[in-house]
């Protein structure tokens, strides 16, 4: 009679921590993933203003991701010492602060500092949240977790466009230029929504005064069982993952898709702006159509292809669709381009949404966890590569077409890679630790304790 009164207690106990902890979180992911890319908003401001030229902006917008995987280690080192309560919302104060700090750029290389600063202050974010996941709940509720966390990502991709392009409206004001007002007030909210989040987040288990006895001791148990059988798993080095096949292959597909999703989110409003006449407001709401296209097909792939028992062709048309659209891009008129954008936005959520399941597995379970970790941290490089080479291939051509034929042949060749990915390996969704979750070009997988990713969504 026990045994069935503890699994009732610890969904009850699951069910608060979704209640209370959640909203909060999915908040913080939401404005960091506004932070992050509202660059891509003034890239033409920072030019006529500051003198940073197309390969100068792509170069800063890629060396936040330098920034991030440089300290994203030490980070969650430090989150495990310090509790989630102190470190998540240290972090999200200090990438406040730098966001602030960007409406006083100057000149280039003060843009270039401050890119790479505002990467080491989220440093940790992202995986911080999944491993307090992992401190929280068991195994067996942590998919629906990471599932609700990541679609904070997803959202961000829509509201981002129309509040930047809002605030970009309040050029002139008190004499301040547009670009200086939005950083200045986006940054400030993430200092007020850090504070607020320092009084809702609960470090430990046993500090949460709205669970009972009951449900913290069904809770801590059930925890206690995943962290066990964790313990036990065989530590595997980082190069030997590097050089395992199906770990090269996944990395591989992943740097492809991530190519192409941050080339989107950086260089997309620039795109848009192409098309002359809209208002910063107006190109924020064009901005957020192939998102919102993008993210109505994520979860209608999902639903799709969730029972299927092989995702390899859907994962390889997925990413025809993607290139298909960035070539398109190439043709045509500013509005024909707008909608060959959101042909290649959907390619790429959708292939992220069946890529994590796959990863998962297609590994053997003795190292689906830091295999995962691998595949995040090494394919999110795509993060500096795309805007950098888009940047440089528009100052030397006068065009980003280079960069978007670059992209068309990254997905066409993650095809080839996805033949060479195991429909079934010995581990399974569960060997990750972590059940699956959608994600996007830069969103990972769940992590397991001790484990790290350099993932987000974008």
């Amino acid at each position: 009679m026990s045994e069935v009164a503890i699994p009732d207690a610890e969904r009850r106990a699951v069910s608060k921590f979704l209640r209370r902890m959640l909203p909060i979180l999915v908040l913080m992911l939401l404005v960091n993933q506004m932070d992050r890319t509202n660059v891509g908003f003034v890239q033409d401001e920072l030019r006529a203003d500051v003198g940073v030229s197309a390969t100068a902006y792509g170069l800063g917008a890629g060396l936040f991701f330098i920034g991030y995987a440089l300290f994203e280690v030490p980070s969650n080192m430090l989150l495990e010492r310090f509790g989630a309560r102190v470190w998540l919302t240290r972090i999200m104060i200090t990438w406040g602060a730098v966001i602030v700090a960007m409406c006083f750029i100057h000149n280039v290389t003060m843009f270039y500092g401050l890119r790479f600063l505002l990467g080491v202050a989220e440093a940790g974010f992202f995986p911080g949240v999944l491993l307090y996941f992992t401190q929280w709940l068991p195994d067996s509720s942590r998919g629906r977790a990471s599932a609700i966390f990541l679609g904070g990502s997803a959202t961000a991709y829509i509201v981002t466009g129309p509040i930047t392009g809002a605030l970009l409206e309040l050029h002139g004001a008190g004499g301040f230029a547009g670009w200086r007002w939005m950083f200045a007030l986006e940054g400030a909210f993430s200092i007020v929504v850090g504070i607020v989040a320092g009084f809702f987040l609960v470090s430990r288990i046993e500090d949460a005064r709205w669970l009972t006895r009951e449900e913290k001791d069904a809770l801590s148990a059930a925890v206690a069982r995943d962290e066990e059988a964790r313990s036990r798993a065989p530590k595997v080095s980082r190069i030997r993952l590097i050089l395992h096949p199906q770990v090269a292959v996944l990395t591989s597909v992943f740097f492809a898709m991530a190519l192409t999703g941050y080339a989107i989110t950086f260089w997309l409003p620039s795109l848009v702006d192409d098309i002359g006449g809209l208002s910063p407001f107006q190109v924020g709401l064009l901005s957020a159509i192939p998102w919102i296209c993008a993210v109505i097909a994520m979860y209608s792939m999902a639903h799709f292809t969730d029972r299927a028992r092989d995702r390899r062709p859907y994962l390889a048309a997925a990413l025809v669709l993607s290139a298909t659209g960035t070539y398109l891009a190439t043709l045509g008129s500013p509005w024909f381009g707008l909608a060959a954008i959101t042909l290649a936005a959907v390619g790429g959520k959708c292939a992220a949404t069946l890529f994590w399941p796959m990863a998962q597995s297609g590994l053997d379970l003795k190292i689906a966890a830091p295999g995962l970790a691998v595949v995040n941290s090494i394919g999110n490089l795509g993060g500096f590569v795309s805007p950098t080479l888009f940047g440089y291939l528009k100052d030397s051509t006068g065009s980003t077409n280079g960069g978007l034929y670059t992209l068309s042949a990254a997905s066409i060749l993650a095809v080839i890679g996805v033949a060479l990915i195991r429909r079934n390996g010995a581990g399974t969704e569960t060997g990750s630790g972590s059940g699956s979750a959608s994600g996007s070009g830069s969103d990972g997988p769940t992590l397991v304790k001790g484990q790290v990713a350099t993932g987000e969504a974008r």
